[in-house]
């Protein structure tokens, strides 16, 4: 791929539009029975329009074979390398709930999960229970008291929340405490590196505190840690591709991701629909739009095959919003693959769809992995997208003499 300084180089501005529509966990596997994937089952007469009239192909989000986080699949398609700019999901899920997270900071995006009474994790998101309750939950986890730290316990979607440490000489290097499946015990958080230590301890005493307060608490009554971190430096958008970015997000750490890269958070509502008359609303002052849809990830975590296509049908159904919109490019992939058949985030390659007046179209006649096979664009880098979509909207110019 070629560096963001070389990218910078070539970037210019232009008033020409560009949306990138991020399914999270769009790609599948075939269902046992009918062998079609979710996508090739779903009815998306919209998709397919723009998947004949443009041109299809597959993206690795990080390298063929790995199975990306959301951090890392989503830095990609913004056109930063993943495994160079590494982002914990800590900071990502506290700047999605707007918190101002300052330099030393360490910041955990943590779970909600029910236990049995032998600790053991029954569920690791306690159910999904609703924000509301979170919220509730949220602010009893307010009162525990680490000597020496300042806590902020903050609530996100469903059983997700975020906590943020503040003191001096803490080191964002902590293992997960998550066991990631059913059947175990939660970890204890591990120091990675000599200077987190103290962080390791002052995670296991707050968890060990929260198991007190979420006792008598039923289905969440125990948390889980993940992407222990501290906020990096990336470099921005805007001044790398000369663009005025924004981002339409329902999800914390989606909106989070957005700021850290420098897009600016367009608040919306909880659709797809909503989010669509967002992006309408501020047409006239962005020229590039990230749109985030969750719902096909969470479907196809929950082993839910019909409802992920349901979400991808629904979707499909108001895309008329922003067809009508005409961006001069429209970019519609995933972050992973999410196949309902495996319950979680997978290697598998991510089917992508690109759809401008200068596209070669291709044999591609519908959006969907066995079409995005024979597309035009082949089985490309995530990263390579950014420059494909710079380019389509004539916003780069030529490399060399």
């Amino acid at each position: 791929m070629l560096d963001l300084d070389t990218l910078k180089d070539l970037a210019v501005e232009t008033p020409s539009k560009i949306v990138l529509l991020v399914f999270d966990g769009l790609g599948g596997l075939p269902d046992l029975h009918t062998g079609k994937t979710e996508l090739e089952t779903a009815r998306k007469p919209n998709l397919d329009r723009l998947a004949d009239e443009g041109v299809c192909g597959f993206i690795d989000p990080v390298s063929p074979g790995i199975t990306p986080g959301s951090g890392p699949g989503h830095l990609s398609l913004f056109g930063y390398d993943p495994v160079r700019y590494l982002v914990g999901r800590g900071v990502l899920e506290a700047l999605g709930v707007d918190f101002d997270l300052k330099g030393g900071d360490v910041a955990a995006r943590c779970n909600f999960c029910t236990v049995d009474v032998n600790g053991v994790v029954i569920d690791r998101r306690a159910g999904r229970i609703p924000t509301e309750k979170n919220a509730e939950l949220c602010a009893k986890l307010r009162h525990i008291k680490i000597q020496g730290v300042e806590v902020f316990v903050l609530p996100g979607k469903e059983h997700r929340f975020a906590v943020i440490f503040r003191g001096k000489g803490l080191g964002g290097e902590v293992a997960d405490t998550d066991p990631q499946k059913t059947g175990l015990s939660p970890k204890q958080a591990i120091a990675l590196a000599s200077g987190s230590a103290k962080m390791a301890a002052i995670v296991n005493d707050f968890v060990a505190k929260a198991r007190t307060v979420l006792s008598d608490s039923h289905p969440a009554n125990m948390i889980l840690f993940r992407g222990i971190s501290q906020r990096p430096n990336l470099p921005q958008m805007s001044d790398v591709f000369k663009l005025n970015p924004a981002a339409i997000a329902t999800y914390p750490m989606y909106r989070g991701l957005a700021r850290l890269v420098g897009m600016n958070i367009l608040g919306t509502g909880t659709t797809f629909a909503d989010e669509l008359d967002t992006l309408a609303e501020n047409w006239a002052h962005h020229d590039f739009f990230y749109i985030h849809l969750k719902y096909t990830d969470s479907a196809g975590e929950d082993g839910d095959f019909a409802r992920k296509v349901r979400v991808i049908e629904e979707a499909d159904a108001v895309l008329p919003k922003l067809i009508d919109l005409r961006p001069d490019v429209l970019v519609v992939t995933g972050d992973h693959s999410t196949p309902a058949l495996l319950k979680g985030h997978s290697w598998h390659p991510v089917p992508i769809l690109l759809h401008s007046q200068y596209c070669r179209t291709d044999q591609a006649k519908e959006f969907s992995e066995k079409a995005c096979t024979v597309g035009g664009l082949g089985r490309i880098r995530g990263t390579d997208i950014m420059p494909l979509a710079m380019a389509n909207a004539l916003k780069l110019e030529k490399f060399g003499a």
